[in-house]
């Protein structure tokens, strides 16, 4: 993957979860599970051609939430 695709994952999961986090707590054993679905979500929405941040931070939020509506 291009460095810049990596960098724009990275930058999408650290937006989408400081827009979440307060939702979840400050407990670590609470935030593993809602971080590791965000990051799954991030990823499995991510390609080769993933350079726009605030796009794949909100598919990533609306791919959780329908995640979380779905449990």
């Amino acid at each position: 993957m291009l460095p810049q695709c990596v960098d724009a994952i990275s930058q999408a999961f650290d937006t989408a979860w400081q827009e979440i986090a307060g939702n979840f707590g400050d407990h670590t054993q609470r935030i593993k599970a809602p971080c590791f679905r965000l990051a799954n979500a991030v990823l499995s929405i991510a390609d080769e051609d993933t350079r726009n941040v605030q796009v794949l931070k909100r598919v990533a939020l609306l791919r959780m939430a329908l995640d979380y509506r779905g449990d």
